[in-house]
């Protein structure tokens, strides 16, 4: 057999069959429907319904959950004018992902509404693509797409993106907060990177925004350190000093740190900073201090709360390491230890 050969067109009866009954125009000509078949199906009586321009649903009715989020990436990913015909040749990053609300609740957030709830689907392809907000389908763009994570089969934005998109549109202060709260909670993502997200959509700008980020960096400090804690206990390291104020003596003070070993003139530092863009990272307050503590013989471990979520022997092996190299390193300067 000829593989150019065009396959037949599939019958007719047989596209009730579909599991996901939703279908652009290009699909069902592919199907052999003619545009004027087309349009009587979707006459009253008919059966058939437009969901959004180009996009079909086979059944009448209101569409499932499902059946929105398929028919929002097949309108996003219709071509259309400034659409390349080829796909991105790396095949990593699709046309389009659901983000948002819709993303959120996609992940398991429970303070997210239903899917059948929201009254707009929101959408994200590149900010060169000629597409519109129409329906319940609403376009977000982006200079650059993330990477979508697959969830139910669903190509959805991560979570630090999506959770921007849904907060440029909530005016919601306790709503907002929730939002925040749970994604670093229920370990979806660390601080930082939501935080990194709202920053570059320009949404820190805005009052009900900042209270919530002010609660999340908190709630994920409290969180990183609880799991530092069991870290500790877990790997049996040394009990050290929680939550200290180094200082010399009779000298200023050289900085606040998570844990500290005096013996073995340790320091650890939890590091919940949210870089922006503008920051020069080797002159950060963190490094000037790592530094300053360093010049005086102390060994400074940072420690990021992802490391301590997805990887605690790691960071485990790291502390460790720096206690047992102790003896290696020049004599300790005499440092005051205070609880903070």
């Amino acid at each position: 057999m000829n593989h150019e050969t065009p396959l037949s067109p599939l019958p007719l009866h047989l596209l009730s069959a579909l599991r996901c009954r939703v279908l652009t125009a290009r699909q069902l000509r592919q199907h052999g429907v003619p545009a004027a078949e087309l349009t009587e199906r979707c006459r009253p009586g008919g059966g058939w319904q437009q969901l959004l321009p180009g996009v079909y649903l086979l059944h009448p009715g209101p569409p499932t959950s499902e059946e929105r989020l398929h028919a929002v990436l097949l309108y996003a990913a219709h071509r259309g004018p400034g659409v390349p015909r080829q796909p991105d040749p790396s095949g990593d990053t699709p046309q389009a992902m659901i983000t948002g609300l819709a993303a959120l609740t996609l992940h398991g957030f429970s303070e997210s509404p239903p899917l059948l709830a929201l009254e707009r689907i929101e959408v994200l392809v590149a900010r060169t693509r000629r597409l519109r907000s129409t329906g319940f389908a609403r376009v977000v763009r982006a200079a650059e797409l993330p990477v979508a994570r697959e969830v139910t089969g669903v190509p959805t934005a991560p979570v630090p993106r999506a959770l921007a998109d849904a907060v440029a549109g909530l005016g919601d202060a306790a709503a907002v907060r929730r939002l925040l709260t749970e994604s670093v909670r229920d370990g979806h993502c660390e601080a930082p990177a939501v935080v990194r997200e709202l920053s570059r959509a320009r949404l820190l700008s805005r009052p009900h925004v900042v209270d919530a980020v002010d609660t999340l960096l908190a709630e994920g400090r409290a969180l990183a350190e609880q799991r530092l804690y069991a870290m500790v206990r877990a790997h049996d390291l040394p009990d050290p000093l929680w939550n200290v104020e180094l200082r010399l003596p009779g000298g200023p003070h050289l900085g606040g740190v998570d844990a500290f070993w005096p013996e073995h003139g340790v320091a650890l530092e939890i590091d919940t900073r949210a870089p922006r863009p503008e920051e020069d990272p080797p002159h950060s307050a963190f490094d000037h201090k790592r530094e300053h503590l360093e010049r005086l013989g102390i060994a400074v471990v940072r420690c990021l709360p992802r490391t301590l979520r997805e990887a605690p022997e790691q960071q485990a092996a790291v502390v460790r390491t720096a206690l047992m190299a102790a003896p290696d390193r020049r004599p300790t300067a005499y440092v005051v230890a205070l609880p903070r």
